[in-house]
């Protein structure tokens, strides 16, 4: 049996775990999280390097983009990535920018979503910079979140060269500062911070998207009849959703016996199965597997 093992810094009460069958083989995959403790992720990873066919590296990306060439690393995550000698490790990159951007023209040719005539909360471009491709591609009214969901910062964006342009400034300077300063680390993955300011984005919105963690930070009670495009969830990040009113959620990633998981997790998966390392694996390597494993997006109707 394959083992493929997500560390995440991200809170160990989203620990999961599941057997699955691609391609014939039977593949046991698991999420560890270690709460915000980066040493600890670096021990576990160490722990196991040579053992397991494939890492996923969760709560941290080793790169965040401000156009398909321009990428900047994230210094934070390095000693994680380099924990790993003898067994690939992965952020989920190589495939981000292709499912994500992918799964927003799914949801407007499969589920009936008019993207041009929506508005959108794109809750990180950087993050995510396939979906903001996508949603500008197909001409939707979109705030970019970048500065006031990473950075606390009550600046709405409206284009993307406007983004790029932040990138230029920013990036050199907040890709050096500790993880836990722009993303929700540890225990602060299940804490919501609510500042009431950022509601009328979320309300002005027929679509939000983006990363789940920064679309729960601020998240209000009620969102009735919004769309939610986003990647990893659990069963009760699902039961809120519903609860506060959303109608529709779309996932990127592929619902795994109940669990959709991160892209680290599904670029892992690949990765064991192509028995390739990672700068070996291409694009035309994930979309071919992608079809041939099943792994499509997930679509939830909540009300």
């Amino acid at each position: 049996m394959k083992r493929v093992v997500s560390v995440s810094i991200g809170s160990s009460a989203r620990d999961h775990s599941v057997e699955l069958e691609a391609l014939g083989q039977k593949i046991l995959v698991q999420r560890i999280g270690t709460d915000g403790d980066i040493n600890k992720a670096i021990e576990i990873i160490r722990s196991l390097d040579g053992k397991i066919d494939a890492f996923g590296m969760g709560g941290i990306d080793l790169y965040v983009y401000s156009s398909t060439k321009k990428r900047y690393v994230i210094k934070a995550a390095l000693p994680i990535y380099k924990a790993a000698v003898k067994t690939p490790i992965v952020d989920g990159s190589g495939l981000k920018n292709l499912m994500e951007k992918r799964v927003i023209y799914y949801a407007c040719h499969n589920c009936g979503i008019d993207i041009k005539a929506s508005k959108v909360l794109l809750v990180c471009a950087m993050d995510r910079y396939g979906m903001a491709e996508a949603f500008e591609e197909l001409g939707a009214d979109v705030v970019y979140g970048d500065a006031m969901f990473a950075l606390g910062i009550p600046l709405p964006v409206k284009t993307m060269r406007t983004i790029k342009n932040l990138a230029s400034i920013f990036m050199p300077v907040v890709s050096r500062l500790p993880i836990e300063m722009l993303y929700p680390t540890g225990k602060y993955q299940s804490r919501q911070q609510n500042k009431s300011i950022f509601h009328k984005y979320y309300y002005d919105a027929d679509i939000i998207a983006g990363d789940f963690l920064y679309i729960k930070k601020h998240m209000p009670q009620r969102l009735n009849g919004k769309v939610i495009i986003t990647n990893t969830v659990t069963l009760d990040d699902i039961n809120t959703l519903k609860e506060r009113g959303v109608r529709m959620l779309i996932t990127s990633t592929p619902n795994i016996k109940g669990r959709s998981f991160g892209t680290n997790v599904i670029e892992a998966i690949l990765i064991s199965l192509l028995g390739k390392m990672p700068h070996q694996a291409t694009q035309r390597h994930y979309d071919m597997l992608l079809k041939k494993v099943g792994f499509g997006h997930r679509v939830e109707y909540l009300q």
